[in-house]
C-alpha cells in the first residue's frame, strides 16, 4: 500500500503500533500523548533546524510522540490534522488533563496576575487550547501558563459562522512558510485556521485539500461566491465575493485582498502555471 509520508507515523525503524502489519518496521509503539507548551511549535520534516518547517502546531495541540531522541527532537503526529514529524521536545509536556477553553481571537495576551497593567509573559494564537482553572474578574486563569482575557476565550465547541470573516481578520499578516498565525501564516494554514474556528477540519497541504474539501465548479467559467476555494499547484485562496481573492501569498509576503485577475495573471506570468480548480463547500 503507498501512505502519504507527511500522514504516516512510520520509518524504516520505527513506526506506530496502529500500522503494524500494514508497514515495515524494525518496532512499534503506541506512543504517549503530549501537548504543546509554546505558543507555536516547528515541525520539521527531519530532526534539524536547518532544513525548511512543515507546520507548526499550537499552544494546547495534542502530539502522538514515538520518539524523543538525545538530540532533543520529537517524533510524533500532530492529532488535529494528523501531520508527522519533528519537533523541539522542550516545547512538549506530557498531556494530564483536558483544555475547556480555545482563543477566539487572532491572538491574545498572557499576564502573570489578573491585570492588563502587569508585564506580558506572552501570548497565545487563535484556535489555541487551555485548560482554565477559575475566573477572576475578566481574566481566566490558565496554571502553569499565567492569565487571559476571559473574553478572549471560548468553550471549546463554540464556532465561528463564516470563515471567510475569520480569514479576513488575518489581513496584512506577514507570510510565513509553515505558519499559522497572526504572526505568520502561509496560504494554506490560513484556510485551515480559518476552517477550524468554523468547526471544520481541513488538511494541511493545498494538495490534500483540494482532494478533500469542497466540490468542484466549472473551471472555464465559474460563477463565483464568497467562501469558494481557489487552487493552483501548491497555492490555495478564498474568494471574498465574486471579484476579490483574499490569499497568504510570497509576492507580498502578506495576508492580501486583490482582484482575482491581478492574482491569477501574476501567478500565471510568474510560474506559467493557471487554476488547477476552484471549489465550493457545502
Amino acid at each position: 500500500m503507498n501512505f502519504d509520508k507527511r500522514l504516516t507515523p512510520a520509518r524504516p525503524d520505527l513506526a506506530a503500533e496502529y500500522l503494524r502489519g500494514k508497514v515495515e518496521a524494525q518496532a512499534y509503539l503506541p506512543g504517549c500523548e503530549m501537548r504543546v507548551v509554546e505558543e507555536t511549535l516547528p515541525l520539521f520534516p527531519n530532526p534539524t533546524r536547518e532544513g525548511p518547517i512543515d507546520t507548526h502546531a499550537l499552544f494546547g495541540e495534542s502530539v502522538t510522540i514515538y520518539e524523543i531522541d538525545e538530540e532533543g527532537w520529537a517524533w510524533g503526529q500532530l492529532k488535529s490534522d494528523g501531520y508527522v514529524g519533528y519537533l523541539p521536545a522542550d516545547g512538549l509536556r506530557e498531556a494530564h488533563g483536558a483544555p475547556n477553553r480555545k482563543v477566539r481571537m487572532p491572538r491574545t495576551l498572557v499576564y502573570p496576575g489578573p491585570s492588563m497593567k502587569l508585564p506580558t509573559w506572552g501570548a497565545l494564537p487563535l484556535g489555541a487550547q487551555v485548560a482554565v482553572a477559575y475566573e477572576k474578574g475578566d481574566f481566566a486563569e490558565v496554571p502553569g501558563l499565567g492569565f487571559v482575557w476571559r473574553q478572549h476565550l471560548a468553550v471549546l465547541d463554540e464556532q465561528e459562522t463564516d470563515f471567510v470573516t475569520v480569514a479576513e481578520r488575518f489581513i496584512d499578516a506577514p507570510y510565513l512558510w509553515g505558519g499559522k498565525t497572526l504572526c505568520g501564516l502561509d496560504c494554506s494554514g490560513l484556510i485551515q485556521i480559518s476552517l477550524a474556528a468554523c468547526g471544520v477540519a481541513a488538511p494541511r497541504d493545498t494538495d490534500m485539500m483540494e482532494k478533500a474539501l469542497g466540490a468542484p465548479l466549472d473551471l472555464g467559467a465559474p460563477d463565483l461566491r464568497r467562501g469558494d476555494l481557489v487552487f493552483w499547484k501548491g497555492h490555495i485562496g478564498v474568494m471574498r465575493d465574486a471579484q476579490t481573492l483574499l490569499h497568504a501569498n510570497g509576492h507580498h509576503m502578506l495576508v492580501v485582498s486583490e482582484p482575482l485577475p491581478v492574482a491569477r495573471a501574476r501567478i500565471v506570468e510568474k510560474t506559467g502555471a493557471d487554476v488547477t480548480s476552484f471549489r465550493r463547500l457545502g
